[in-house]
């Protein structure tokens, strides 16, 4: 391949490493505006350097990966709603053995959520539910962080909708599901335990430290707040004294504005009494025989206004706990029904393999609809900084691809890169790790694929295959070498800087620390499993 003038690639290399410091550190001294500016700069400097034109600029934004990453926003929020972190707690929770159990529950449910309904997904909707488990055990958080998004990571390469990468090796390649399942599950499965053992072997004293109950402090969430998540349930403003019967909270939902209508009747009434009193006293000369027939009058009437307005509101209570309320209570019911039987149709339909990106954006506005409210306070929920991030890194990788760097590395080991033999395969892997964590996986995979292919397939179809399968596993695990190695590791991140009183920063060497290791001992045990 014929380099493009040095002045470009010069140019087209310095924009890329602004946005990779900034990316990396993004509070930086010199320049301290964030991830998020960081890669909207970073893109913006292709273009001003001419590295490429502002149509390259918009048609290297990735939409069906940025319609996905709204679309499952969505769906989780709405599955937020409907409990479905009450259930996962309980399930993690369910005879947890400590936290070394609990980080081995992680890793599973991780790893096989990851699978069938992509690593972006899981990390979405899991990473605050992690948090707040380590808060509960009183630990640091970020063992529980990497082991969520290793774990995605890995979990997601068994199948073609795993995550991007995969999908586009699975349509360039025309490996049907089944093959692609069965070729890779063996390594995927083997992967997650080993990470797994990693994670707790890295951090066994921390994860050993056991907190006695008596020395809990008030910093420690509550079971209920670890079952519970970012939607809490409505509740009265005030509480009171009446015999409410078996009526729970959850059935007077709704009701509030009229139970408080009804709250300032008694009010109303027993400031009429507050009257009489007074008015009592100022007369106090009149005939007392006279004002007591009449205070006689007045009280019993207003004691019967007070005792008839309390028993309305018995009544009416009564009322909601056996009607309305009831009626409520199983709309919430239905609501949930109908939240996770969207959310399964949408995984069937990923599982056929419809796109990808519109059928979780269809699935998104079906629980907007059936929701039948105002949507905002659900789309509010949505990163939409880290939507505009994955913007600003598509633009700024598809510039430094265009200096031709990432693609003369390749011509330059392609020899040694056999796959054939154990010593091309051990170069071929570290070729797409290196590539894959500095012009991230997805451009990896556009720009190596057919040339590995190709490479292969002068030896047999079943070597093609293979190396298919095998940039579809390197690609996928070299994600948890670094915090920029994939999509789920920065949504990792992300999603833990910004929870609610609960915020964590995942840094880029604590992550590293873990990363190396963890990838390169899980990525070469793999590749003695993956088959052709």
């Amino acid at each position: 391949m014929v380099m493009p003038p040095t002045v470009k690639v010069v140019l087209g290399s310095l924009a890329f490493a602004i946005f990779w410091v900034l990316a990396v550190f993004p509070a930086v001294p010199f320049l301290p505006i964030g991830r998020t500016a960081g890669s909207l700069l970073g893109a913006m400097l292709m273009v001003l350097f001419r590295v490429i034109s502002p149509e390259q600029a918009y048609a290297a934004i990735d939409l069906p990966i940025l319609g996905l990453l709204f679309g499952t926003m969505v769906v989780s929020v709405y599955l937020e709603r409907a409990d479905m972190f009450k259930y996962l707690g309980k399930l993690l929770a369910w005879k947890s053995r400590g936290p070394k159990d609990l980080i081995f529950r992680i890793c599973l449910i991780s790893a096989i959520s990851s699978a069938f309904f992509t690593n972006d997904t899981s990390c979405v909707v899991l990473t605050e539910f992690v948090l707040k488990i380590a808060r509960q055990h009183n630990l640091p958080p970020h063992p529980f962080l990497l082991a969520l998004a290793s774990s995605a990571n890995i979990g997601s390469s068994a199948t073609p909708i795993g995550n991007p990468q995969n999908l586009v090796i699975a349509v360039q390649s025309k490996i049907s599901f089944g093959e692609f399942l069965v070729g890779i599950v063996p390594a995927m499965l083997v992967g997650v335990l080993v990470n797994t053992l990693i994670i707790i072997a890295m951090y066994w004293k921390l994860l050993s430290t056991h907190k006695d109950e008596e020395d809990a402090t008030s910093e420690v969430v509550a079971e209920d707040d670890v079952t519970s998540h970012r939607f809490s349930p409505a509740t009265l403003s005030h509480s009171n004294s009446l015999d409410l019967d078996n009526c729970s909270l959850s059935n007077l939902r709704g009701h509030s504005g009229h139970l408080e209508t009804l709250r300032n009747r008694v009010i109303s009434a027993e400031n009429e009494i507050q009257s009489y009193e007074s008015s009592r006293n100022s007369d106090a000369s009149k005939d007392i025989a006279v004002n007591e027939s009449s205070e006689q009058r007045v009280e019993a009437a207003s004691v019967e206004k007070v005792e008839t307005s309390n028993g309305n509101l018995h009544s009416q209570l009564r009322s909601f706990c056996g009607g309305e309320g009831f009626n409520e209570k199983w709309k919430q019911v239905l609501w949930k029904i109908c939240v996770y039987a969207v959310t399964i149709g949408m995984l069937i339909a990923l599982l056929l393999g419809l796109n990808m990106s519109w059928t979780a954006i269809t699935a998104a506005l079906a629980l907007v609809v059936l929701d039948f409210k105002d949507a905002r306070p659900s789309l509010e929920k949505v990163s939409y900084s880290l939507l505009i991030f994955f913007c600003g890194m598509f633009i700024t990788v598809d510039g430094f691809n265009k200096t031709g760097i990432p693609s003369k590395f390749w011509d330059l080991m392609e020899p040694y890169s056999r796959i054939d033999r154990a010593s091309g395969i051990a170069v071929l892997a570290l070729v797409i790790l290196f590539l894959s964590n500095v012009a991230s996986n997805v451009p990896t995979v556009l720009l190596l694929g057919g040339q590995i292919a190709a490479s292969a397939g002068m030896i047999s179809a079943s070597q093609e295959k293979k190396a298919w399968l095998i940039l579809a596993w390197v690609s996928t695990v070299a994600g948890n070498l670094s915090l920029l190695g994939s999509a789920a590791n920065l949504i990792v991140c992300e999603q833990a800087r910004r929870a609610p009183l609960l915020g964590y920063n995942l840094t880029f060497w604590r992550h590293l620390k873990f990363g190396v290791p963890s990838t390169l001992i899980v990525t070469a045990i793999g590749l003695t499993l993956i088959r052709g």
